[in-house]
C-alpha cells in the first residue's frame, strides 16, 4: 500500500504541475495577444480589447498563484512516513464508502486499480477525518462512513 500512497502523491504532483503549466500558458497567450493588438481609429474598441486581455491575465495570475499554493501544501506532505494511527496529511484512509488520500484537493484519482479521492485536510471531508482512528465513524452530507484502516 505504500506504493499506492507514493503513486497517489505523484498523481497529485502531476495535477499541480498541469495547473501551473495551463495558467502560465494562458498568461503568455494573453500577453502576446495584448502585444499584437494594434490601435485602430476606433480607440474605445482598442482600449476595451486591451482591458479584457488584462482581466484575463489577472484571472490566470490568480489561478497560477492558487496552483503554487497547492504545490507548497503538497511539498509539506510526508510521503514515506509510517502510518500514525490517526488521520493526518499524507494518510490514505480506507472507508466503507471510498478511499481518501489526505493531501490536496485534486479530485478523483485512479491508481493501481484503486479509486481514491484526493482531499485537503481543510476540506469538509478532511475536517471530518482529521484525527480519527480506524473503526471510528463520521458523517458528511447525511451519509455515514466507517473508517476501515489508515495507511
Amino acid at each position: 500500500m505504500d506504493n499506492l500512497k507514493q503513486a497517489l502523491y505523484a498523481l497529485c504532483w502531476q495535477y499541480v504541475e498541469s495547473r501551473i503549466a495551463t495558467a502560465a500558458e494562458a498568461i503568455r497567450s494573453a500577453q502576446q495577444a495584448a502585444g499584437e493588438e494594434t490601435k485602430s481609429s476606433a480607440g474605445d474598441k482598442y482600449e476595451t480589447g486591451r482591458e479584457m486581455m488584462q482581466q484575463e491575465t489577472n484571472r490566470n495570475m490568480t489561478q497560477l498563484a492558487e496552483a503554487n499554493k497547492l504545490k507548497i501544501a503538497l511539498n509539506q506532505i510526508p510521503v514515506d512516513a509510517p502510518p500514525a494511527g490517526i488521520v493526518q496529511p499524507g494518510s490514505l484512509v480506507i472507508t466503507d464508502s471510498g478511499n481518501f488520500y489526505i493531501a490536496i484537493s485534486a479530485g478523483t484519482l485512479t491508481c493501481h486499480g484503486e479509486t481514491c479521492f484526493a482531499v485537503s485536510i481543510t476540506s469538509p471531508i478532511g475536517m471530518q477525518l482529521k484525527g480519527k482512528k480506524a473503526s471510528e465513524h463520521f458523517s458528511l452530507n447525511n451519509k455515514q462512513y466507517r473508517i476501515l484502516s489508515i495507511l
